[in-house]
């Protein structure tokens, strides 16, 4: 199998992004890995293998590399002797934050008919958006924390109970993120937010609270990693998620009761369910007092989660393999030329 690693990308986590593909070089194994760079300006690149570091992207050296056009059916490099196409079995939606999960890497592969793993369009719309995020589990039964939302033009004024923690609606790798315990603290925490987002969320803050992370995909059946219980701090910062999306070794299964694994599978099985068919993602949930409620959506997680996994890369086979494309419509202007008949022309 083949598959090409798309990662980079206009956004605040594109260097993450390339963390997560120069890691994904060590979780395959025995598959075949294209990797096509998304520079900032949004021009795509094959990056051979030998220049997978750091440095080739901090430094501009991956504008040495091979440009390639996107087409339909995937990526080709263009020459003077025609357009040669990079044959992969599928590409993988690598690409962090704005770009990769706010739906346009979706819409390009799904306009050009290119074999993809990634959220869908409007799998993207629900999981990109923290409130819409709100409202989608809402609507499939899964718990929430209360929340406020602010606007960047609205008054800065919260009803919700210190500590609270405050989050941009349209970004991950908590950038921008910050709890709040004094109201001194309040102003300055929404000015960060504010530098990313024109919107954020207030939620509050639950000191005792067991936040758990459950990622997944349906392929012909149910394909659960275990459930993990992350670093115990107060949240994971920007470093923090950056240095973890370096992961390529296993990590122990949490210590959680039956009901509790049962319930968190279950929740994670409704939001999965249809909307995220077509790709691997991660859901956060806090516990408390025996109540389970998703934290967020992480539609493309840091090295796509693969620590959590037994065996990833043969899950990655088996999904690809059980990809579903758009089936085609077929034009055949019968509708104009019955028009054109009843006004009796050819």
């Amino acid at each position: 199998m083949s598959i090409a690693i798309l990662f980079g990308g206009s956004s605040f986590e594109h260097e993450i992004s390339i963390v997560s593909a120069i890691t994904m070089q060590k979780v395959f194994k025995s598959t075949t890995l294209v990797n096509i760079f998304v520079s900032s300006d949004r021009e795509f690149f094959l990056i051979e293998a030998k220049d997978m570091k750091s440095t080739t992207f901090s430094s501009g050296n991956y504008k040495k590399s091979k440009k390639l056009q996107l087409q339909k059916g995937g990526f080709v490099i263009s020459g003077m002797f025609g357009d040669k196409k990079v044959d992969v079995d599928a590409v993988l939606n690598l690409v962090h934050g704005r770009d990769g999960e706010d739906g346009k890497i979706a819409a390009l592969m799904e306009f050009y008919g290119v074999p993809y793993i990634s959220p869908r369009l409007e799998a993207c719309a629900m999981s990109y958006n923290k409130l819409y995020t709100k409202f989608f589990a809402a609507s499939v039964g899964v718990k929430t924390l209360p929340y406020e939302l602010l606007s960047k033009t609205s008054e800065r004024k919260i009803s919700i109970p210190l500590p609270v923690i405050i989050k941009p609606a349209r970004l991950g790798s908590s950038i921008g993120v910050s709890v709040v315990k004094n109201i001194s603290e309040l102003e300055y925490a929404l000015d960060v937010a504010f530098e990313f987002d024109t919107d954020v969320l207030i939620e509050p803050f639950m000191d005792g609270i067991k936040e758990y992370n459950q990622a997944g995909c349906l392929t012909d059946k149910w394909e659960l990693s275990i459930i993990e219980e992350p670093h115990k701090v107060e949240f994971l910062d920007f470093e923090k998620k950056y240095m973890d999306f370096s992961r390529d070794g296993k990590v122990s299964s949490a210590e959680v009761s039956s009901k509790i694994e049962a319930g968190i599978q279950e929740s994670f099985k409704k939001i999965y369910d249809p909307l995220f068919r077509g790709s691997l993602i991660r859901c956060d949930f806090f516990v408390q007092d025996g109540e389970i409620y998703l934290n967020e959506i992480n539609p493309i997680p840091g090295s796509m989660a693969n620590y959590l996994f037994e065996d990833f890369e043969n899950m990655i086979d088996r999904l690809v393999k059980s990809l579903h494309t758009e089936s085609n419509i077929k034009v055949d202007y019968q509708y104009i030329h019955s028009i054109q008949s009843a006004k009796g022309k050819a």
